[in-house]
């Protein structure tokens, strides 16, 4: 627990791995989109299968950013997690 300079306390985050993938294929083929990842061994170049609109396509991995829920890029509730890595 992290405790303010104002007496409160600051609540500790789990930390999150989130990844910025290029669709390869679907009807949003070239979209970029913020997804989470549920694997820990992820790296920039990977394949990775993501949900897209009740579908799984392909995609690329562009950016890995490991965040907390406060410094995540997309807001964590409206954020799917990565399927699989190819």
């Amino acid at each position: 627990m992290i405790h303010s300079m104002g007496g409160g306390v600051i609540h500790e985050y789990d930390k999150l791995i989130y990844v910025f993938v290029l669709q390869e294929d679907g009807l949003d083929k070239g979209a970029k989109r913020w997804y989470i990842s549920p694997f820990s061994k992820i790296a920039v170049g990977d394949r990775v299968e993501i949900p897209v609109g009740g579908r799984t396509n392909t995609g690329s991995v562009l950016r890995v950013e490991n965040v907390t829920a406060q410094t995540a890029p997309f807001p964590v509730n409206r954020t799917r997690e990565i399927e699989r890595i190819l």
